[in-house]
């Protein structure tokens, strides 16, 4: 595998920071990773290393308020307002990058967590581009829960100010998700099953961190606006969709919040849509005790769609 790194400027100078694993040999196509909330990119190395040993090139940016694109850990979540639709635009851009860079090569998109968010942005606004969507650890589609996250984050904001940071919204959005697991050995047992990979999570300095209430507000407000039924309608009938989730993943509501989501996808017309739940794992299955299986569940649905 051969690693390399970019940077570009973001339409408001943002300098983005962006990963690059490369295959030894012949690309045969390329992936574009969108990493999860209060994570980098980096963490993505050794799926990367799957990816490019069966011939795929790997992109995957630190998003803003994420990893190097931050430089700083005391940064994190610090994105400003309007956030994920700034993040979509950033990762359009990358796109873009990537076909330059890589001319009349199939393209790929992989999102994770907050990233399976910005993908379901990305397909509605420019999935005819694409050969193709993975989404990882979603969510459940949004629902009057959604809307009562976004008012609470909206009052968050006028009492905090728009960087003031919200542990009220820090544990009304992840405070429930160990609960399942009792009795835990950490507040981060819902990742995963695998020690070592928690373990690696929490001595991250640019993993977790509280964010800004207004962080939240744009997270909620996009959830529900890709989830409407007009948003829905604009992804591309004959994009191939593959879903992945754990069974205890307290993110997708032990799927079955992620398999009301593919019901509202098959309801909108798509017509390659594919899924796997894993018996048992949680929210991060490429970091879960199985993950050689997921990960060459992927490169099989990859290959199948060149």
């Amino acid at each position: 595998m051969i690693r390399k790194s970019l940077t570009f400027r973001a339409a408001d100078d943002v300098e983005i920071f962006v990963y690059q694993w490369f295959p030894e040999d012949k690309i045969k196509a390329a992936v574009n990773i969108i990493h999860g909330m209060a994570e980098t990119a980096a963490r993505y190395e050794r799926f990367a290393g799957v990816l490019t040993e069966n011939g795929y090139a790997v992109y995957a940016a630190d998003q803003r308020g994420h990893g190097r694109t931050v430089r700083d850990p005391q940064l994190v979540g610090k994105t400003g307002i309007d956030a994920l639709n700034k993040m979509l635009t950033d990762i359009h851009r990358l796109s873009g990058i990537i076909r330059e860079e890589n001319p009349e090569v199939p393209l790929f998109l992989f999102g994770h967590s907050m990233g399976s968010f910005l993908a379901q942005g990305y397909i509605a606004r420019w999935g005819g581009g694409l050969q193709g969507a993975i989404l990882s650890g979603a969510a459940g589609p949004a629902d009057f829960l959604t809307l009562i996250g976004q008012l609470v984050a909206r009052l968050e904001m006028l009492r905090k100010g728009e960087k003031g940071e919200s542990r009220l919204l820090y544990n009304l959005s992840f405070g429930s998700f160990n609960k399942q697991f009792h009795p835990v050995r950490t507040a981060f047992d819902w990742l995963s099953r695998d020690n070592e990979e928690v373990d690696k999570y929490i001595a991250d300095p640019f993993c977790d961190g509280i964010f800004p209430a207004a962080f939240f507000y744009d997270l909620f407000k996009f959830w529900r606006r890709i989830h409407r039924p007009a948003e829905l309608k604009k992804v591309p009938v004959d994009l191939p969709l593959y879903f992945f989730s754990g069974t205890k993943d307290p993110v997708g509501n032990n799927a079955r919040g992620v398999r009301r989501l593919i019901e509202k996808y098959k309801q909108s017309g798509i017509k390659d849509l594919n899924f796997n739940f894993y018996e048992d794992g949680r929210h991060e299955m490429l970091n879960e005790v199985n993950r050689d299986i997921v990960a060459a569940d992927i490169i099989r649905w990859l290959d199948g769609h060149l």
